[in-house]
């Protein structure tokens, strides 16, 4: 049998007996119906599964045409930076709270994957941004984000300062409690909590949120993604933190400014055909509950 997919690939980050049975099904299923399968190391260990292909997500990123995340979004975000690397089709089993990025119900993931597994598929790239920490002259420091770089004090409810400018042109200097730099992935993640506009994902643009500014007139500003951003800290202010998805990426040191671009690297997600974007917000946001009953 000709299939879509040589070698599929099956990794998570959490081992609850829920997600190993998970794993454990999935990779006998696929097994059976005649795929090549790579399975986490980990996960492999766990369930005592001996003389079989295993690997790193390294590895599994490197190899496979597909790979299957069991998980929430967290996962997939996690995974996402180092498998868009090597170019990794994506698809996830939701086993979190939201599941903006994972598509597949675990009570039907087996019957939508054999749809998917049969052509039924397209895939939708969602590009990442990039973070450089300039000091002295030099590129100190490098990160890539899915959803959101988020500039923000140490302290709680501290103000800081900043200047921003996009494409070497001032924007405006702002005190606030930090910036949101979301991608439209990012628009239904910490973004949507601090005000920002729900973004279709496949839009290419960048959005700077602020966060609890100092000033009436401060809005969500929408611009191209092919632009940089230039942050400078103009006070040397050394209680800056700069995060990638939720996690601590550097502290801003004396001297020091960002930038932020588009980055050259993309998460591909595959989805079902009959996938669509406004159902799922419907679905996760509660909107228009009375046509879902």
């Amino acid at each position: 049998m000709n299939h879509v997919f040589k070698i599929i690939g099956i990794m998570g980050y959490q081992y609850c007996l829920q997600k190993l049975s998970i794993y454990n099904i999935l990779y006998n299923w696929l097994k059976r119906i005649g795929y090549t399968v790579i399975l986490e190391l980990n996960i492999a260990k766990i369930l005592h599964l001996k003389n079989i292909l295993t690997g790193n997500i390294v590895k599994i990123g490197k190899i496979s045409d597909l790979v299957i995340i069991v998980g929430g979004d967290g996962s997939i975000l996690k995974a996402a930076k180092i498998l868009s690397v090597y170019s990794a089709k994506i698809i996830g089993i939701n086993m979190g709270s939201l599941g903006f990025l994972t598509d597949l119900d675990p009570h039907s993931a087996l019957k939508e994957l054999q749809n998917i597994l049969n052509g039924n598929f397209y895939i939708e790239n969602r590009f990442l941004l990039d973070i450089h920490l300039f000091k002295n002259n030099f590129y100190t420091k490098k990160k890539m984000a899915i959803n959101e770089i988020v500039i923000h004090s140490q302290k709680i409810a501290k103000i800081i300062e900043f200047e921003v400018y996009i494409d070497r042109n001032f924007a405006f200097f702002q005190k606030s409690d930090g910036l949101i730099i979301s991608t439209p992935t990012g628009s239904t993640a910490y973004s949507l909590s601090a005000g920002g506009p729900i973004l279709i994902p496949t839009l290419n643009v960048i959005m700077l949120i602020p966060m609890f500014s100092h000033e009436l007139s401060s809005r969500t500003l929408i611009i191209s993604n092919k632009s940089i951003i230039e942050i400078k800290f103009p006070r040397n202010m050394m209680n800056v933190i700069v995060s990638c998805d939720g996690k601590t990426s550097f502290k801003m040191s004396k001297n020091a400014k960002i930038f932020i671009q588009k980055s050259k690297f993309f998460l591909k997600l595959l989805h079902s055909n009959n996938y669509k974007y406004f159902h799922v917000l419907n679905k996760k946001l509660g909107w228009s509950t009375k046509y879902f009953k």
